[in-house]
């Protein structure tokens, strides 16, 4: 199985003035193409940490980090935007719409400039809100306006899909069809996506489990049998 990620001694460093904080502490990776990985632990373990230097929006202090035979830990900003630009989607806790645009229209600020889109209009029907694509942010539900900001980080066709809590201000039957989304995603485009999640439910539908513990790894966990997200008990 190919490599999408892979870090060796990755440590970030937070210095306050007073006191450093040590984000992340040594931590060696492997992360597997077209995979769903899930990456679990408190908050402050590490875990969005590593996902913003995956994802090219932060620099370590030491160590090295790799996509594929590109060393991201020897990018400048440059080098970083160009990664994010052309490999890179990206979905947060909250969905930073334009709320003066449509959920079409917020789709194309990414068709726009990415290098082989798909339509926004196809973006949109992948993730089941065709019928919604002239609503604006505020006449689409929580779930919904979470399902745009996925149809955006999908519409340039990333390699790499990372989600940083994505159901964290969703009920649970919405988080569930956010998640049947991502799976949906990963399995039909074959986009590996790592989900930073609080939810130890959500592991169930994981390929592979990181458990994160004071910046570093705990345990990794892979699943040989996964379940359905309308099958997870949150």
């Amino acid at each position: 199985m190919t490599r999408v990620f892979r870090t060796k001694g990755l440590t970030k460093v937070y210095d306050t003035g007073e006191v450093q904080v040590r984000a992340l502490d040594g931590v060696d990776l492997e992360l597997m193409a077209g995979e769903l990985s899930v990456l679990l632990g408190p908050s402050g373990s590490g875990k969005s940490t590593l996902l913003n230097i995956l994802g090219g929006l932060d620099h370590a202090t030491s160590g090295k980090a790799w996509f594929r035979e590109l060393e991201l830990t020897a990018l400048d900003d440059r080098g970083l935007t160009r990664y994010r630009r052309d490999h890179v989607g990206f979905v947060f806790q909250f969905y930073n719409l334009v709320a003066s645009l449509t959920a079409r229209e917020n789709v194309q600020l990414v068709t726009d400039v990415a290098r082989d889109p798909m339509r926004p209009e196809e973006a949109l029907e992948m993730v089941g809100l065709k019928h919604r694509m002239d609503h604006f942010p505020a006449e689409l539900s929580g779930g919904e306006q979470q399902r745009v900001a996925i149809a955006r980080a999908i519409a340039k066709q990333p390699e790499i899909l990372l989600c940083d809590e994505p159901t964290g201000a969703l009920d649970s039957k919405t988080g569930i069809q956010v998640l049947e989304v991502l799976r949906d995603v990963n399995e039909r485009l074959g986009t590996s996506t790592t989900v930073i999640t609080h939810n130890a439910a959500i592991r169930k539908m994981a390929h592979r489990v990181i458990w994160f513990l004071d910046g570093r790894i705990d345990r990794v966990e892979v699943n040989e049998t996964r379940v359905a997200p309308s099958e997870i008990v949150w």
